[in-house]
C-alpha cells in the first residue's frame, strides 16, 4: 500500500499538470512571427524562419485615429490581430477601434478566446455583460472619456451609445492573438444553413412565424 508522503506527492504532481495544461504557454523564443503560407497545421500559426523576418511583419498602417462608416446597427469594429500583424504569433494580444454612430451599438456578443479591456477615448457608452448560468446577472455601467471596463473572457456583452447627436470611439485590448466574435443574433438567426425553428420557437417561448421572419432577415456583420 503507498505510504501517504507518495501520495501527496503524486497528488501535488497531478496538480501541477493540471496547471501546465490550463494555460497558455510562456513563449519559448523572442517572436514567432506567424508563416501564413507553412502547410504544417497547428493551434496558431507556424512560425517564420528568423532570417526572413523584418520590421513590417511587427508593423500596420492601421490608422486606428481615423473614422469609420457604421453599419445598420450603428457600429463598425476593426480588428488588428495576427491575420494583420504575423508578428502577433503567440503574444496573446489584439487590439481593436470601435466607432458608435449616435444611438449605435455593438449588440450583444462574445469573445471565446479573450477577456476585453474597453476604454472611451470619445463620447458616452452604456456598456455591460451578463453572467453564466444559472444567475444570468447582468453588470452595467455608463462609461465617459477616459473610462475602462473590462469583459470576461467568454462572456456575452455589449456597448451602446445613448447620445443621439454625437458618435462615440472606444479601443479595445484583447487577449488573444485571435480572439473570434460570436455575434448573437447573427449566430442564432444568422446561421448558415439555418437551425429549425421548432428548435427557435421552442427555445424562445415565440411562434414559429416569428422565428422565421427574424430568420429572414440580413444579420450584418460588424467586425471589418
Amino acid at each position: 500500500m503507498a505510504s501517504p508522503s507518495i501520495c501527496l506527492l503524486a497528488a501535488l504532481l497531478a496538480l501541477v499538470a493540471w496547471q501546465a495544461i490550463a494555460s497558455d504557454p510562456s513563449p519559448l523564443q523572442d517572436f514567432c512571427v506567424a508563416d501564413m503560407h507553412s502547410p504544417v497545421l497547428v493551434n496558431g500559426f507556424a512560425c517564420l524562419d528568423p532570417k526572413y523576418v523584418n520590421a513590417d511583419h511587427f508593423f500596420k498602417a492601421a490608422m486606428l485615429d481615423t473614422p469609420r462608416k457604421t453599419n445598420k446597427v450603428g457600429s463598425n469594429v476593426t480588428l488588428i490581430n495576427v491575420m494583420q500583424i504575423p508578428g502577433l504569433n503567440t503574444l496573446g494580444i489584439s487590439i481593436a477601434r470601435i466607432d458608435y454612430a449616435p444611438l449605435g451599438q455593438n449588440p450583444p456578443h462574445t469573445h471565446p478566446r479573450a477577456t476585453e479591456i474597453l476604454t472611451v477615448l470619445e463620447g458616452t457608452l452604456y456598456v455591460g455583460f451578463v453572467t453564466s448560468n444559472p444567475n444570468n446577472t447582468l453588470f452595467s455601467k455608463v462609461l465617459n472619456k477616459g473610462n475602462v471596463f473590462v469583459f470576461s473572457v467568454g462572456l456575452i456583452h455589449f456597448q451602446f451609445n445613448p447620445n443621439p447627436y454625437k458618435p462615440a470611439v472606444a479601443i479595445a485590448a484583447l487577449s488573444s492573438q485571435n480572439p473570434g466574435a460570436i455575434t448573437i443574433a447573427n449566430a442564432v438567426f444568422g446561421s448558415k444553413p439555418p437551425i429549425s425553428d421548432d428548435v427557435l420557437a421552442k427555445a424562445f417561448q415565440v411562434e414559429k412565424g416569428t422565428i422565421d421572419w427574424l430568420q429572414a432577415q440580413f444579420w450584418e456583420n460588424n467586425h471589418y
